[in-house]
């Protein structure tokens, strides 16, 4: 199975280091904004084009790997690359998914390919545990948690403020929040409740602290709906204690069953991650492998993580996997 990548950040590179890890994968080529000579792929003979060059690759790839960014990079991308390829997104943003998936919808059942967004843990591996979660405890709520982790859009945010040097913030769930959700209380929990953000902030020479925490704190949409802890620290502790970019969270489904709706349940998954675009990437080839399959199958147009079948993700035959893991 032949993969190209378009655009080589940290899900580019993580979707290159996943590919190695999966046998029946080969990275053929990456495309980039930048000068294709200043980009030095960690695979060797694997060929990088400017961007401009993706239309001449087609019948070479099997699934183009859509590295970008949700805010202006994947809605014009996703669907003019389906023209070409078979596609793959992790597109987040979660209000314009409908949008966004009639527009690669369009384009590829137009080109014959098959096309999939918002592929990653959230959306993807949260949106399934939910969607499994309602569906069998039909009675019940749900409740997602995100963290400790970092939030790569409000460290962005964060670097905005003027005054700012550098700055990365954590996002980190309220223990007693999780507790009561874990006991199957079903608490009602506002957004404060929930999660707390934490801030570490190098400052340029001379800045006003107290104004530059004034700014994170009061920040709409990002920071005023939560109690958010800023921290000033020095340029070499910033590169020491958070060059990494570690994630997680918890998905909850709480419901009751029985006659008398007298027996609760509580189900829980979890993820704790060194690196979120390395597992981001290694979620999106499983279901770069199982769009494959549906191309060859005849299937054209879009797809989410709901549509696909859990046996078209794995390398495994059928025989394989009724034998060893059901």
């Amino acid at each position: 199975m032949k993969i190209g990548i378009l655009g080589y950040g940290n899900l580019g590179r993580g979707v290159e280091s996943a590919v190695r890890q999966n046998a029946d994968m080969e990275l053929v080529c990456i495309f980039t904004r930048r000068d294709p000579a200043s980009v030095h792929p960690a695979t060797e003979g694997v060929a990088v084009y400017p961007v401009d060059d993706v239309a001449k690759m087609q019948g070479k790839i099997d699934v183009l790997v859509l590295c970008g960014g949700s805010a202006t990079d994947l809605p014009e991308q996703t669907p003019e690359y389906a023209k070409y390829f078979n596609v793959i997104d992790s597109f987040d943003t979660h209000a314009r998914i409908p949008e966004h998936f009639a527009n690669v919808d369009q384009a590829a059942k137009e080109n014959g390919h098959v096309a999939m967004i918002s592929c990653g843990w959230d959306p993807g591996m949260f949106s399934i545990m939910r969607l499994y979660g309602s569906a069998i405890l039909p009675e019940g709520k749900d409740y997602t948690f995100w963290g400790k982790g970092v939030s790569q859009g409000h460290s962005d945010a964060i670097r905005r403020v003027p005054g700012v040097k550098n700055g990365k913030q954590y996002t980190i769930p309220v223990e007693a929040a999780l507790e009561a959700v874990r006991s199957g209380a079903n608490p009602e929990l506002t957004t404060r409740q929930k999660h707390v953000r934490e801030c570490f902030v190098v400052a340029e020479e001379g800045a006003d602290l107290a104004q530059i925490e004034q700014d994170i704190k009061t920040m709409p949409n990002y920071f005023d709906e939560y109690d958010t802890t800023v921290h000033f620290i020095s340029e070499e502790e910033f590169a020491r204690d958070h060059a990494e970019i570690p994630h997680g969270g918890f998905v909850f489904r709480t419901g009751v069953t029985g006659l008398e709706k007298e027996h609760k349940h509580v189900v829980e998954y979890s993820l704790k991650l060194d690196s979120n675009p390395e597992f981001t990437s290694s979620v999106i080839l499983a279901f770069a492998r199982a769009i494959n399959r549906l191309s060859n199958e005849g299937v054209s147009g879009c797809k989410t993580v709901f549509d696909i079948a859990p046996a078209y993700l794995s390398p495994l035959s059928g025989e394989e996997l009724r034998a060893h893991m059901l």
